[in-house]
């Protein structure tokens, strides 16, 4: 909470109240803890009490049961004894709601979240799709083509057909880009399809997030961006995906301010485990610079997670501002890692550090945060604070009032589809097929043209032999009637010849 002497008042005992610096919670956090010693409600009060300083916040919800926020709370009788026992009251403590905005990646439980595919680039898009590095290489390859071609990639469908417009036309592109294989680019297309089949091709069109949404106030006090995870956790990479994502967005557009009173925005990352897991060395080297320089934006990080081995220890030695609750050591791995957790802290003369680990109660934690000059305060054992605002989450009506409430309610509903790779690169199949049809019908003419003049050809040569033949067959059949006649008027006149001798010869003898 944010008590009456304006401190971020964060747990208590019974002899100190631990307080973190405004002006230091840029330097990072980190909040561990085994499933069920109170993590959730620990980011709940921070964040109550980042937005009481006037810092915007953005957090992942995993169960739904960080919307309670949005109500006033005092809806349970342990925090009211809680309350009531440690006279926080009168300290400025009041049960209140606070102001919320909910996100949704898939549009169900809060505002849509998008961003396009050229926006979130080849290296986290290799990573998403979870591709080798040949894969990988191509896909940045392809990248490079739609951009040297004013070829945009918005949204999910752009990138699969620009992937099939680059399959089908590898050979023009291997002497400028590099060997391009069809087994690479089928492996590419059926990861595109998996993550269609999962739902992120929502995550990705128009209108794209504007990161300045994320920083807003109301009435001077931070609003609680508030991601609905628990559908997403479904696909683990999708998720780190997006929270990588919005990172970088952050860091790329922010304006550096150097060193504030307080943060623009504090950022908590849950189930941070799962974020480097498998993570390529380039793309942790990309993780590392910025939580090393994105403070200098005004942008404070906390990880939130079981273990801080969790954590690499390049990034690790940056979080500052540290919390942690209680950790079961039932294993010689488990015992190491409460070792580990229990060195990182400053000690206190009052209590063995490694032994308190694993005997705090729900609730109660180790706290160490930064003093004014950066440096790691003294390890105290205290009781985090509890919300101002309901335990547990708010009902879909609720949810469903207060997001259209909301100032940017409509700006994001609504998917906006303009001209990019998908319909260049179908126009351009059209047109070729348009091409290649006239093409065809061409040939096809030229093809019937030159039959035709065949069989006109073969006619005329038919009948030009038919005249021939024809000619030749009365040349034939005169000489024969020719010979015919000659051979009768032989005959004849034989005949005739004859008669007359014997008429003449019978005259004459008197017969």
């Amino acid at each position: 909470m944010f008590d009456n002497s304006k401190r971020a008042f964060i747990a208590i005992n019974d002899e100190t109240e631990v307080c973190l610096i405004p002006k230091m919670a840029n330097r990072h956090g980190l909040i561990t803890g085994a499933t069920g010693t109170g993590k959730t409600v620990t980011l709940q009060t921070l964040s109550e009490t980042f937005s009481e300083m006037g810092v915007a916040v953005f957090a992942a919800d995993m169960k739904g049961d960080l919307s309670g926020v949005a109500k006033t709370g005092g809806n349970k009788e342990s925090v009211v004894s809680r309350v009531e026992g440690y006279r926080l009251g009168e300290k400025g403590f009041q049960f209140k709601e606070f102001p919320v905005r909910f996100w949704d990646i898939f549009g169900e439980q809060g505002h849509p979240i998008r961003t396009t595919v050229t926006e979130m680039g080849p290296m986290l898009l290799e990573r998403l799709l979870q591709l080798n590095e040949t894969q990988g290489a191509v896909l940045t390859m392809i990248f490079k083509i739609a951009d040297d071609n004013n070829l945009l990639l918005l949204d999910l469908k752009d990138l699969q057909k620009m992937v099939q417009y680059v399959g089908d036309n590898r050979a023009a592109f291997t002497t400028e880009y590099g060997n391009i294989s069809p087994a690479t680019i089928g492996a590419i297309q059926r990861a595109l399809l998996r993550l269609e089949h999962e739902g992120a091709d929502r995550f990705f069109g128009e209108p794209e997030l504007v990161i300045t949404d994320f920083l807003q106030t109301e009435q001077g006090r931070g609003v609680i961006n508030i991601l609905a995870a628990d559908k997403l956790m479904n696909s683990p990479r999708v998720y780190t995906t997006f929270l990588l994502w919005l990172l970088d967005d952050l860091f790329s557009n922010l304006p550096e301010v150097g060193d504030m009173d307080k943060p623009k925005l504090v950022f908590f990352f849950d189930e941070a485990h799962m974020l480097f897991n498998d993570m390529p060395k380039p793309l942790l080297e990309k993780v590392e610079q910025i939580v090393r320089l994105i403070r200098s934006k005004g942008v404070g990080i906390y990880f939130c997670t079981q273990n801080p081995a969790d954590i690499p220890p390049v990034i690790l030695g940056q979080l500052g501002n540290r919390v942690q609750h209680a950790l079961r050591a039932y294993t010689p791995n488990d015992q190491k890692a409460v070792k580990v957790a229990a060195n990182s802290f400053r000690p206190n003369p009052k209590f063995n550090t490694e032994q308190a680990i694993t005997e705090l109660n729900t609730g109660e934690a180790l706290v160490s945060f930064l003093d004014e000059k950066g440096a790691p305060q003294m390890v105290q054992r205290a009781n985090i604070l509890p919300p101002q605002g309901q335990i547990g989450p708010i009902t879909a009506g609720e949810r469903d009032q207060i997001m259209r409430q909301s100032l940017i309610y409509g700006v994001y509903e609504k998917l906006v589809d303009r001209e990019s790779a998908f319909e260049i690169l179908s126009k351009k199949q059209e047109l070729l097929a348009e091409e290649r049809e006239r093409a065809e019908a061409e040939k096809e003419r030229i093809k019937k043209e030159k039959e035709e003049r065949r069989l006109q050809t073969e006619a005329e040569r038919q009948k030009r032999a038919e005249i021939r033949r024809k000619k030749e067959e009365r040349g034939i059949v005169g000489d024969l009637l020719e010979q015919v006649g000659k051979s009768a008027t032989r005959q004849i006149s034989s005949q005739l010849g004859r008669t007359i001798t014997r008429s003449i010869l019978g005259a004459f003898f008197g017969k």
